[in-house]
């Protein structure tokens, strides 16, 4: 099967390329879905975006055990915890992966755009935009799919997750959407990955240092993020100014 074809062998309009794919797709999880789409669907045609934040590494592994060779795109906001730099450089040496990018926006662009570089106290969503969204959005054309590690747990704006969803043209492919905290942990365990540095002090969600707080005991792990805001995503997964992977 391949992503833009029917049966007949005709090219298929792209919501019908959507349904096919989740009808043979759909019902997997974790590396279950990631080993057809990686190497025959998508074969060349897809990357990953992980943020080596703290669940990243069981993405990463099961990305590492089926093609270590993939795509995976890290944006380098320059704002990020040096903890989180050591610790991409870590798993990337554990899990052999060869692909890792690291984007960033040209710093001449940041320096017009954010003068100052409080940008993000004073206006976090146009910070997002300009140091997150558009460094990945530049790089996504070579692409027809995009593998993330988020879940379902991970906030509302994502409760109603799919696996298989698709955003602007671009298939988005969610392994993990349906794992609970509990299965990650357990996974992580099982194959003895490291935790990001930052875990143990209780930060639970790691972005940027100046929008990232540890969080309480009992607190939901993204309370840390943009703590006091109504913001609670960055923006790469929003589509038309709205929060996609809820009925797409």
């Amino acid at each position: 099967m391949t992503t833009d074809q029917t049966n007949n062998g005709k090219r298929a309009p792209r919501d019908e390329c959507l349904q096919n794919l989740r009808l043979h797709f759909g019902h997997l999880n974790g590396r279950a879905v990631l080993e057809p789409l990686l190497r025959d669907v998508f074969k060349g045609r897809v990357a990953a975006w992980s943020s080596f934040g703290a669940e990243s590494a069981v993405l990463l592994h099961m990305i590492s055990n089926v093609d270590p060779g993939t795509p995976i795109l890290f944006v380098d906001t320059g704002k990020l915890f040096p903890e989180t730099l050591a610790y991409r450089d870590r798993l990337i040496a554990n899990l052999g992966l060869t692909g890792v990018r690291t984007l960033s926006q040209e710093k001449a662009e940041q320096e017009r755009l954010d003068r100052d570089g409080m940008l993000w106290q004073t206006d976090p969503d146009t910070c997002c935009a300009i140091r997150k969204v558009a460094p990945l959005a530049g790089n996504l054309t070579p692409f027809a799919a995009l593998i993330t590690g988020r879940k379902r747990y991970q906030a509302a704006t994502r409760s109603s997750l799919q696996v298989i969803e698709q955003v602007d043209g671009c298939i988005k492919i969610n392994p993990l959407a349906g794992w609970s905290e509990d299965r990650v942990r357990t996974y992580m365990s099982e194959h003895d990955l490291p935790d990001h540095p930052l875990v143990w002090s209780g930060y639970l969600s790691i972005g940027c240092a100046p929008c990232t707080m540890s969080v309480k005991s009992g607190e939901h792990a993204r309370t840390g993020r943009w703590r006091g805001r109504e913001k609670t995503e960055c923006g790469i997964h929003f589509a038309g100014g709205r929060s996609v992977g809820q009925n797409a």
